[in-house]
């Protein structure tokens, strides 16, 4: 097999199960460095070993090139493989057979850890029908959130990435609810946007008040198509533990019913976004749901599974859920905010 494939196909299973970051990075930077090799080249300088002492291959990635050379399935991809034959939920099958797509995911023009080539060619070898590429926007400064101009260019990369047929890069972005309740960025790039999903990012522990009122101005914003990760709490993981937001939910969840907002069922396992009894509330005010994957690298989009898991065990009806929509019934939905 190709051996820029087998890394990058390694990397994808480790971030699937949340392996550490340096040991995915390994993997993406060897095929990084080969990818522009002709497959004659890394064959010579993997048999004569100029390529092992190559910098950015190290022991283990040398291995899983030569045998890839060697015209294998590398023995560190079949052990991968093999594990990820196991689902990541342990329920949730029918809905998740049903979901066409994902609406939340970053690149590595914002936090993430891919380019978007990379996670559109990841949503789509798992199957999935469309994909928004939603980065971080310029409030976010830690993430490397997107300026009008940044953002400007990198719908050019969506649409050059949209040349094929039988699959959609959306363009979108993820925008913070600033205090005042605006979101950050200019309405006119707002306007360019396929998908905005408005979420809270900054001073969680506001009082009730303060946070409903600008959930609700977010909401309002007629570009806000999916409120995400609502309480911003977080479970477990690397950045630790954090409570939930305080705000009034049944005010929230009724503006969202009322504004055609779709309220993200948030798929990370650090997350699990909004809790079960939120999710209730939201179901009972009539709220649309998007499952989501909030993909920070392409093996984390087959996260989708703990977010079906949890909206099936909710009872949450999967024609209340936007991403078992087909793309033309999405858009039209899409365009009927703004």
């Amino acid at each position: 097999m190709d051996a820029a494939d087998a890394l990058n196909e390694i990397a994808f299973w480790l971030e699937r199960s949340a392996a550490p970051t340096f040991k995915v990075q390994a993997f993406r930077k060897a095929a990084g460095v080969i990818s522009g090799l002709t497959p004659a080249e890394v064959a010579e300088r993997t048999r004569d070993g100029r390529l092992k002492r190559t910098k950015g291959i190290g022991d283990t990635t040398f291995n899983v090139i030569r045998q890839a050379v060697d015209g294998d399935v590398p023995d560190y991809l079949e052990k991968l493989r093999q594990g990820g034959a196991t689902p990541l939920a342990a329920g949730g099958d029918g809905l998740r057979a049903q979901l066409r797509g994902d609406l939340h995911s970053h690149s590595d023009w914002s936090d993430g850890g891919s380019p978007p080539e990379l996670m559109a060619a990841a949503a789509r070898h798992l199957g999935r029908e469309y994909l928004a590429l939603t980065d971080h926007s310029p409030n976010l400064k830690i993430a490397n959130g997107l300026t009008a101009e940044r953002l400007a260019e990198q719908l050019d990369v969506v649409a050059g990435l949209n040349a094929d047929a039988g699959f959609r890069l959306l363009s979108g972005i993820e925008v913070d609810i600033l205090e005042n309740g605006e979101l950050d960025q200019t309405p006119e790039m707002l306007d360019r946007l396929d998908v905005v999903v408005a979420s809270v990012h900054s001073k969680l522990r506001s009082d009730r008040r303060t946070m409903t009122d600008r959930m609700l101005g977010g909401i309002r914003d007629p570009h806000t198509n999916v409120l995400g990760h609502c309480t911003g709490r977080l479970l477990q993981g690397s950045r630790g533990t954090r409570p939930e937001s305080e705000f009034d939910a049944e005010r929230v969840f009724a503006a969202c019913a009322e504004a055609n907002v779709a309220v993200e069922i948030n798929s990370r396992p650090e997350r699990q976004d909004p809790p079960d009894n939120l999710m209730q509330l939201a179901l009972e005010a009539g709220c649309l749901f998007s499952i989501d994957s909030d993909a920070h690298a392409p093996g984390q989009l087959d996260f989708l599974q703990y977010g079906a898991e949890r909206a099936e065990s909710n009872g949450v009806p999967a024609e209340r859920i936007i991403t078992t929509w087909p793309l033309d019934r999405l858009l039209e939905w899409l365009n009927s905010r703004n």
